[in-house]
């Protein structure tokens, strides 16, 4: 068996881009077996760049077994010169790829891709309802008063849900969010404001009010540095966090380690960790407590198989990052049911926009708050006809 082709599909085409617009593969082979794929791009600011890594690592491993998945990683590793540089564009593609593969190996012998990487540790994977802070509805929006934060968060508990992710400092007073404009007034930076403090922990109170028993989940998306992000637990340490998210840069791990001295909550990171070698140091100086590999970025399904028992060497946790379209969750769940060291899923808001979950044939969603993994051959998942005539963009022959 020979792979023949590479069709690239630009979700862009059909959702709107702003929201969350993935970038999918699927690689083809001269026995009429296909596998799906998917770039981890598809929020941000490098959405064109993922059709582009497709185009240039694509044509390499044209005529290649694909079911070598090793050999072809290790191609595109040592000699593509950037490959061992790695970064987030690089990992993406080749993570695309490496999910494609398994997704073909598991047709090939009728498996799914669980199988091939040794068996079901969790038959049942519990999931939390990520990102509060724009709703948990068909519609985002920004929330601002911590009476709405305790609505998305009753909406959330009312579908079986029993953890909650909360970014409780993106959203300004104002109501803007961070990330497209930031204001003189909401300072998370150096010293964070009384101002600042009271509404955070106000936002946060209103959640804990509901449930003694809801685990809440704090996302920083690295907003902070090391000394508003200290400050920020300190103040907040009473309301019983799981743990705390990206409390500062996601490569930093001497940073890292300097707030995990201070502070009495568990650390995770990781989507913007890419590969074993990413990992090590975190690792090394036990900074850590939960990672979050991104199956769509950090390698794919075989290097995230191998962060995780990397993780379980150091007695780390995992949290599979998953914020993009439905071929992310499937792969995710594949190596989620394996790893002994699994903690719980992610269930992003992006995900339960219908949308998004029109894009592919099946439509997995938690039942009372937990998943199951798919049991179909290879990861369980492939990208609707229609969407794949709207949004086909280039062909790697």
């Amino acid at each position: 068996m020979k792979i023949t082709s590479i069709d690239v599909f630009d979700f862009a085409k059909c959702l709107n881009y702003e929201d969350c617009a993935p970038i999918c593969i699927r690689i083809n082979t001269d026995a009429g077996i296909c596998g799906f794929g998917e770039v981890g791009l598809a929020y941000g600011n490098a959405h064109y760049a993922g059709v582009g890594i497709i185009r240039d690592f694509g044509q390499l491993i044209i005529g290649m077994d694909p079911l070598n998945i090793e050999a072809i990683r290790e191609k595109l590793f040592r000699t593509t010169f950037w490959g061992m540089g790695g970064g987030t564009v690089i990992n993406a593609g080749m993570s695309a790829i490496d999910i494609a593969l398994w997704d073909i190996k598991g047709k090939y012998y009728h498996v799914p891709v669980y199988q091939m990487l040794g068996g079901k540790t969790n038959e049942k994977l519990r999931a939390y309802a990520s990102q509060l802070q724009f709703d948990w509805d068909l519609e985002d929006k920004n929330m601002n008063a911590p009476e709405e934060y305790a609505e998305a968060t009753k909406k959330a508990m009312a579908q079986g849900y029993t953890a909650v992710k909360i970014d409780p400092v993106g959203v300004a007073a104002s109501g803007n969010w961070q990330r497209t404009k930031q204001e003189d007034d909401w300072r998370l930076r150096g010293q964070m404001p009384q101002n600042v403090l009271k509404l955070v922990r106000k936002r946060l109170e209103a959640v804990r009010a509901l449930s003694d028993d809801l685990d809440i989940i704090i996302e920083l998306h690295s907003f902070t540095d090391t000394s508003t992000a200290i400050q920020l637990a300190n103040y907040i340490e009473d309301l019983n966090i799981m743990y705390y998210e990206e409390p500062v840069h996601p490569l930093n791990p001497v940073s890292m380690r300097e707030i995990r001295d201070k502070i009495n909550i568990p650390i995770a990171s990781g989507e913007r960790i890419y590969t074993r070698l990413g990992y090590r140091p975190f690792f090394e100086n036990r900074s850590l407590s939960v990672i979050q590999p991104d199956v769509c970025l950090c390698g794919g399904i075989s290097e995230t198989k191998k962060i995780c028992d990397m993780a379980d060497t150091y007695d780390v946790k995992v949290q599979v990052h998953v914020c993009g379209g439905p071929i992310s969750t499937a792969a995710a769940l594949q190596v989620e049911t394996v790893i002994p060291n699994f903690l719980i899923h992610e269930q992003h808001s992006y995900a339960i926009k219908e949308g998004l979950r029109s894009t592919c044939v099946y439509d997995y969603l938690p039942e009372n708050g937990y998943l199951k993994v798919p049991e179909l051959p290879g990861i369980g998942q492939e990208i609707a006809p229609d969407i794949m005539k709207k949004t086909f963009v280039y062909e790697v022959k």
